[in-house]
């Protein structure tokens, strides 16, 4: 097919013409496969999502409509699918149902102003191209609070798994102390119910895996609800269900701009934003390593803003990057963000036939299901990779995951961040200096820490492994300086910079600061491989001159031949350790004791 050339603003403005040439026969087809199992997943997932939020059910189904279709036409990723999420879901109960009764029509119309809020937020950082922000959420963090949140969404669940009178909004601590006090009125029947669902689930996923778990567990704990109430009587059982759901297309709906609580719906947004947001970005590169596709992170901020703009019109809460179904859609045979779009139009035309038989799901299978996304949340791979790998990076998990527990989630989630940038900002502070010497033989000179070498008796070799900035800059000096206290005839410093990217003011007025210093000392500064952005700094701030041209080598150099005319002779003379190549031209001379 001939694919077509579009100027610049239009592919910006409709970023779909840039797959649209790949779609054929063959993709419709791999396509329409992947968008059915899509849509059959979507029918449990967005009822559980919606009772997670304290939405009414239908929300979560709506969620997972018209904003999964804008997502998928206006993001960058080709196998990436939006809608609500677990996370997203927590938060929004957490954080709204102290303002509102859940379910109720305030309730509603709080998270819809929420995610107009959102999509404004996300579309605002696509626009002025701070996709990068979300490299500042680190995988850790995600890890611990999706942790946390899974612990929440079960604690949240316990009074329908055991069918005992835990009050709403109670605190972790509260629900379990609730149900300990309360163990001798577990219902029977109603936790019966739910663990057979959650068997189904499991059975269904190892034994069965081409089939939906969570709709085998679905359909399997409805008929085993039915059974019970039939053999003993729904009244003596107290298994209800969630009843029948009011499901067409998505109705109109609109944000509330003017109503109360607004103020205090703007850090909630930013927070859902950034957690949205991370998990969009992150699994839709994590995909893209397998597929080879190149991700534009600005290009996904704009997709999921415009998606939870058009949310909050069309009666679907915040919605994200859905890792569950982004994976199966990709392991279904996606082949552009078409098979998205057959997911949410084969759930409206679901949910136009089928969704009065919602009367028969009871809420005990919803618990048992929910129970079942709480487990799947925790990542206990990459758990225990971090426990074993990085003590700080575990650090953030634990504080994060308790953090979760114990704090409102948008705090959590800052909380998370700000150890991440603390964490962050402690390593880069700190660029490690390294011992190197130059590989016996290679011209021009390679150097390295594995050579086995002495020092030189007159100049230290180090590597800076990491950008000289303002925060550096004090353990620099420190470490500069402790070369001297260790062996004072080191006046000559030849500093390797290839691991330099990054030179601010503050630290090029060290590496002046310090080239004086060693010319106070009877030697001097030597720097080689400079890279061409510091080296332009340098040249900007005049430190360049200041060191001097002369003492700059880059890569080709000859360094040694250059550098070992310019050390005091009569200690060459003696020195035995000659690691130049040019030292074996210099005669050697016995020291005169």
């Amino acid at each position: 097919m001939r694919s077509i050339q579009h100027p610049d603003w239009l592919l910006r403005l409709l970023p779909f013409l840039r797959w649209w040439p790949r779609v054929d026969r063959g993709t419709l087809r791999a396509d329409a496969i992947a968008g059915l199992t899509g849509g059959l997943v979507l029918v449990p997932q967005g009822v559980a999502f919606a009772t997670i939020a304290g939405m009414p059910p239908e929300y979560g189904l709506y969620a997972a409509m018209v904003p999964a279709i804008i997502a998928a036409l206006w993001g960058s990723s080709w196998q990436l699918v939006s809608g609500p999420t677990t996370a997203i879901s927590i938060v929004i109960f957490a954080t709204i149902s102290p303002l509102a009764a859940p379910g109720s029509e305030d309730y509603v119309r709080l998270v819809l102003t929420l995610t107009f809020l959102v999509g404004v937020f996300q579309l605002l950082l696509g626009a002025l191209r701070l996709g990068t922000l979300v490299n500042f959420v680190s995988h850790t963090v995600v890890v611990g609070f999706t942790a946390g949140a899974a612990v929440l969404i079960a604690l949240s669940q316990l009074r329908n798994f055991f069918g005992v009178p835990i009050p709403r909004g109670a605190s972790a601590w509260g629900i379990v102390t609730g149900l300990v006090r309360q163990l001798e009125q577990i219902n029977p029947y109603v936790t019966g119910t739910a663990v057979i669902t959650v068997l189904a689930c499991v059975a269904a996923r190892y034994l069965l895996p081409r089939v939906p778990h969570m709709i085998a567990g679905m359909l399997v704990g409805s008929v085993a609800a039915q059974s019970i109430n039939q053999a003993f009587g729904a009244e003596r059982t107290g298994i209800t269900t969630i009843g029948a759901l009011s499901v067409g297309l998505p109705p109109l709906s609109a944000p509330d701009l003017t109503g109360p609580g607004l103020e205090k719906l703007v850090p909630i947004a930013i927070a859902v934003s950034l957690l949205a947001l991370t998990e969009a970005v992150s699994i839709a590169r994590a995909i893209a390593l397998r597929t080879e596709q190149r991700i534009d992170g600005n290009q996904e901020f704009i997709g999921q803003g415009l998606a939870n703009l058009a949310g909050s019109f069309f009666s679907g809460y915040a919605s994200s990057g859905s890792f569950n179904r982004s994976g199966l859609n990709y392991s279904a045979g996606a082949r552009t963000p078409l098979a998205s779009v057959f997911a949410s139009v084969i759930l409206a035309v679901i949910l136009l036939f089928l969704a009065p038989l919602a009367r028969y799901l009871p809420i005990a299978v919803m618990a048992g299901i929910l129970f079942v996304v709480a487990w799947g949340l925790f990542d206990f791979h990459h758990i225990a990779e971090i426990f074993r790998i990085s003590r700080p990076e575990s650090a953030v998990l634990v504080a994060t995951f308790a953090a979760t527990l114990t704090l409102d989630l948008e705090f959590a989630i800052y909380i998370g961040v700000l150890l991440s940038l603390m964490l962050y900002l402690n390593r880069t502070s700190r660029p490690g200096l390294e011992d190197v010497k130059p590989y016996p033989g290679q011209v021009p000179p390679a150097f390295g820490a594995s050579t086995g070498l002495p020092d030189c008796p007159q100049m230290k070799i180090v590597r800076i492994n990491g950008s000289i900035f303002f925060g550096a800059v004090a353990h620099l000096q420190e470490q500069l300086q402790q070369i001297d206290d260790r062996n004072p005839a080191h006046r000559h410093l030849l500093l390797v910079a290839s691991g330099i990217n990054f030179v601010d003011l503050a630290g090029a007025r060290l590496l002046a600061h310090e080239a004086r210093r060693r010319r106070s000392l009877g030697g001097d500064l030597f720097l080689y491989h400079v890279k061409d952005e510091p080296l332009e700094m340098m040249r900007r701030s005049g430190v360049f001159d200041e060191i001097g041209a002369a003492n700059f080598f880059q890569p080709g150099d000859d360094v040694p031949r250059q550098l070992v005319p310019r050390l005091q002779r009569h200690i060459c003379e003696s020195c035995q350790v000659r690691i130049f190549a040019p030292c074996g031209s210099i005669p050697i001379h016995a020291q005169k004791e």
